[in-house]
């Protein structure tokens, strides 16, 4: 049952990466421009729309992520989350999961699964936040 789990996951962060890549290749949809990074009060404003995600989020990503000058890619930042994302989904994933640079492990969330982490990230990286 895990492995289908498992295997079910990484065929959706695939997909994820895949389209996420398209998007950020095509200025988000819009010919000529690419998406805006968000100011620092949308910054502060945005959250997933799932009230659990965005709990977790709250307390374990947002100190970071939507703070200027922090180092860590920016939520929605297109420009700095591409080279990231041409890693693939393994690769994102390990950087969460073991920590890199000044994130630590799991992103100072250790209860979060696979799959909150995996959630979490894909926020974090939609442009603008995915405008929730």
């Amino acid at each position: 049952m895990f492995e289908v789990r498992r295997t079910l996951a990484l065929r959706l962060a695939a997909r994820f990466v895949m389209v996420l890549a398209l998007v950020l290749a095509g200025g988000a949809c819009t010919p000529g421009k690419p998406a805006a990074t968000p100011s620092a009060a949308e910054l502060e404003a945005l959250r997933p729309a799932d009230a659990r995600l965005a709990a977790i989020y709250e307390r374990a990503c947002m100190l970071c992520h939507a703070r200027v000058g922090t180092g860590a890619p920016l939520l929605g930042d297109g420009a700095a989350w591409a080279p990231r994302l041409a890693k693939g989904a393994a690769a994102l994933r390990a950087s969460v999961v073991n920590g890199l640079g000044g994130m630590p492990a799991r992103g100072l969330c250790p209860d979060c699964s696979d799959v909150d982490l995996d959630a979490l990230t894909r926020f974090l990286a939609e442009p603008g936040g995915g405008a929730r």
